[in-house]
């Protein structure tokens, strides 16, 4: 059985998930490299706001001896959930966001992503290092190899890299598919001062209104941006059907003005007076429940292992995995017996979380 002391463990992917995997090792003085593909931390833009829940995503940064970090910069007052009546825009006297529980306070995923970068020594993370595929070379042991030409071993991998992961098929023949919904991305920055109405609307944290199979919700972030997404079911070509080109930011505006028609004016204005375009982000999913046949010295955490609907859970979840399979390498003696106790707990738990979150997307967007 291979150790877990002085195991070469490699993570690839530098997001919430294997970045808190990477803290909890290295509080323990355990070696780790992240092999992340883009080529420094702020290569693109990181997202919007996160609500941290107590029970998932606050537990992994206890772990990762980041909590009071992160409530120094959490706002617990953007806890607020508006549901609005899309006719007329009066708030609805209905509980609660989908997902919540009663301490999750929202902090900007760049912000968090920061803090558990700048936790860990420099030099943990190795940017611009793109893994493309992963194969077993015998005994439990990897090797990566790089977009480069370049490759690593490694005792054990950890594929952390997200919806479209390079290692997942190296345990898993399971690919996303499309869920049927898109959701359709906008905003606006100076929200208090340049758009007040706007921002009277959104109140201190999130709010949706949602008729049929239509929503839009709008976030308040903590850089002076509000964050405006527009959902829907449709196919996934649904541009193509209806002669919109992406590119075209007046023809995708005009189409989602159409699509909200009888709704209220000042609910359309989060659309007609965005600014910045629009991005099209399809939902796409993996099959529930994902799971697998355990292979030795490579496993998945994150999106990598259970991607779900964006309802709340899927940060939380990933940060949980990521310190509960470190810890799990920790209190084990051999990277086989860690592995298998991480999976046999992520598995169910993210099922049970997927079923949860198609739930929660169906609340919002009724079939």
């Amino acid at each position: 059985m291979r150790s877990t002391i002085n195991a070469r463990i490699a993570v690839v992917g530098a997001g919430l998930g294997g970045l808190a995997c990477a803290r909890v090792l290295h509080r323990h003085s355990r070696s780790v490299t992240v092999f992340e593909r883009e080529g420094s931390a702020d290569a693109r833009p990181q997202g919007g706001s996160l609500d941290i829940h107590s029970g998932t995503g606050q537990v992994a940064l206890r772990a990762a001896g980041l909590l009071d970090g992160f409530r120094a910069l959490a706002r617990p007052e953007s806890q607020e959930w508006r549901v609005l009546d899309p006719a007329t825009a009066a708030v609805l006297p209905v509980p609660g966001p989908p997902s919540h529980d009663d301490d999750s306070p929202e902090i900007d995923r760049g912000q968090l992503r920061s803090l558990l970068l700048d936790s860990l020594p420099e030099g943990t993370v190795r940017w611009g290092r793109a893994v493309t595929a992963v194969s077993p070379i015998g005994d439990g042991t990897w090797r990566l190899l790089f977009d480069d030409g370049s490759a690593e071993e490694a005792d054990l991998v950890i594929g952390a890299d997200g919806a479209w992961s390079r290692v997942r098929p190296s345990v898993s023949d399971a690919t996303p598919a499309y869920s049927g919904v898109t959701f359709i991305e906008t905003g606006f920055t100076a929200r208090d001062t340049r758009h007040p109405a706007l921002a009277t609307l959104v109140g201190n944290g999130t709010m949706l209104a949602t008729t049929g199979g239509t929503a839009l919700l709008a976030q308040r972030n903590g850089d002076g941006h509000i964050r405006v997404y527009v959902a829907f079911r449709a196919p996934q070509d649904w541009h193509a059907a209806a002669g919109v080109s992406l590119d075209d930011v007046e023809a995708v505006r005009a189409h989602l003005v159409n699509l909200l028609d009888g709704w209220d004016g000042s609910l359309l204005d989060f659309v007609r007076h965005s600014e910045g375009g629009f991005i099209a982000r399809p939902v796409s999913v993996l099959p529930v429940p994902h799971t697998w046949e355990h292979v030795p010295g490579i496993t998945l955490l994150g999106d990598a292992a259970h991607l779900m609907p964006p309802v709340g859970l899927g940060a939380n979840l990933a940060m949980l995995d990521g310190s509960e399979l470190a810890h799990a390498l920790i209190a084990e003696t051999s990277i086989e017996d860690a592995v298998l106790a991480y999976e046999n707990t992520m598995l169910p738990r993210s099922a049970q979380a997927a079923r949860d979150c198609a739930e929660a997307l169906d609340d919002i967007l009724p079939r």
